[in-house]
């Protein structure tokens, strides 16, 4: 289905590259409703499962607020707060680092890894119906082009 037939736009959009953006827009959307309906059925966000599994990644040193932010997928403007929240409910653990202790470090608690275990295989079976039909070469193509339009934004790539 044509983005114009979706929107029920009757006339046609101002430049190819609008197009494209926005098509992207409604992609990431429809993506995501799907997404966010998974981590709903477990109690959390899909910004709440980005930062678990960031920290199930940094180990069993932790993170700080700071490296969580820079790994986001989606920045949140508020990390703080949501880290107040996800370990109100257990899902996260955070103390002092023993050597400076201006630093706080951020774990993944045994309740947040045992959630997140539980999601992985619901996840990835989302994404292999959501993106799988694709195929390979397509997929890769769409990563690259991704990948050149976010280099081209961080003055990387080629205009």
């Amino acid at each position: 289905m044509r983005l114009l037939d979706e929107i029920q736009q009757r006339k046609p959009f101002a430049s190819l590259e609008e197009e494209a953006l926005l098509n992207l827009w409604r992609t990431y959307e429809v993506l995501a409703r799907a997404g966010e309906e998974l981590f709903k059925t477990h109690g959390i966000t899909g910004t709440q499962y980005n930062v678990l599994r960031i920290l199930r990644g940094a180990g069993p040193g932790g993170a700080t607020c700071g490296q969580i932010a820079e790994r986001m997928v989606k920045a949140d403007p508020d990390i703080t707060r949501l880290l107040d929240r996800m370990e109100q409910r257990g899902l996260i653990t955070r103390g002092r680092d023993t050597k400076d202790r201006r630093v706080v470090l951020t774990r993944i608690s045994p309740a947040g890894a045992k959630l997140l275990a539980a999601l992985d295989k619901p996840a990835a079976d989302l994404v292999r119906k959501q993106l799988g039909g694709l195929g390979r070469r397509k997929l890769q193509e769409l990563i690259t082009m991704l990948e050149q339009v976010r280099a081209q934004q961080a003055g990387d790539g080629p205009a």
